[in-house]
């Protein structure tokens, strides 16, 4: 019969080689702390620093301990998620990031509350060490998300979460190229709550989320699981028909009243709607384009990812 640990600490790199020391460190501490079986399967998202090699030697001197998952390029952060899910083995699988502004040392706190039968865990940041922009940026995604799923959670940006095998099982099911994970997750779980936890500043290295990041990252959030943006487009248009209506029959009880060079014969005030139509058409072309380009990814069904190696595997032992 073979051993299956009871904990899998999925965690995506990408430049981490000024972290990952540290990280790794603070991660087999807690796990040893725990008194649990555990494995830590760190994927590196097609680095182009030493991570890979960091990671390679430490799977090497922790076998069976420490999975090092390296992808053949940058996929991005979800996608290697998704990655670490595939090679996952544990009955409790826990997602963190590498830059260590999550500490590892809380763990054992979504760990305890997933054994009182919760199917997801989230996390809360308290005193969150981030900038203003990044945070207000986090306050409209988590309203936007909590509008469309309404499933109130209020700090979807924050990896440390902690999923039942069940859930990610049926994640891996799923074949959508672009995959939020906390929200698919939350479609599936059926009991779902939070934790608060601490949240530290960067000491090293910097954030791989700029700010063009961040916007497609609303991009993605919006059009991947809602078609809210299409009704609301279709309210626009009809608010914009309305309107361009009653500023017409303005425009005739105006002219009948001063005559044909109020307004420089409307001249200025055709160019003003038709701006306004055009703009409107542009911006539904926009959304149209968005969806369909999605349809195009999921229609052909390409990998999400490909796995260069995988290094640190234990051989199956029958006991």
């Amino acid at each position: 019969m073979s051993t299956t640990p009871l904990l899998s600490v999925v965690i995506p790199a990408f430049n981490e080689e000024a972290n990952l020391k540290e990280l790794i460190g603070r991660c087999l501490a807690t796990g040893d702390r725990m008194g649990k079986t555990f494995e830590i399967i760190l994927v590196d998202d097609g680095s182009s620093d030493r991570s890979a090699q960091l990671i390679t030697e430490a799977a090497e001197q922790n076998p069976g301990k420490i999975i090092g998952v390296l992808l053949n390029r940058n996929y991005g952060q979800h996608p290697a998620v998704m990655a670490g899910f595939a090679e996952s083995r544990g009955e409790i699988v826990v997602t963190l990031d590498a830059d260590l502004q999550n500490p590892p040392e809380e763990i054992p706190k979504l760990v305890k509350k997933m054994e009182a039968g919760f199917d997801v865990v989230g996390s809360i940041r308290l005193s969150r060490r981030d900038t203003l922009f990044r945070k207000m940026s986090s306050l409209l995604i988590n309203k936007a998300v909590q509008q469309s799923t309404g499933v109130l959670m209020h700090d979807y940006g924050c990896m440390l979460r902690a999923y039942r095998r069940p859930i990610v099982e049926a994640l891996l099911q799923c074949q959508e190229r672009t995959t939020f994970i906390p929200v698919l997750a939350n479609s599936f779980a059926r009991f779902t709550t939070e934790i608060e936890v601490h949240h530290e500043k960067r000491s090293q290295g910097n954030s791989k989320y700029s700010f063009w990041k961040l916007i497609n990252l609303m991009f993605d959030l919006l059009t991947s699981m809602t078609t809210f943006p299409l009704r609301l487009l279709t309210l626009i248009g009809a608010t914009i028909a309305v309107g361009g209506f009653g500023l017409g029959l303005l425009i005739l009880a105006m002219r009948i009243i001063y005559g044909i060079e109020w307004a420089a014969e409307g001249v200025f005030t055709l160019f003003a709607l038709l701006f306004i139509f055009i703009g409107a058409q542009f911006i539904g072309m926009g959304l149209l384009g968005e969806y369909i380009g999605r349809i195009y990814r999921d229609v052909r069904a390409r990998p999400r990812y490909f796995v260069q190696k995988v290094v640190g595997r234990a051989k199956e032992q029958n006991v």
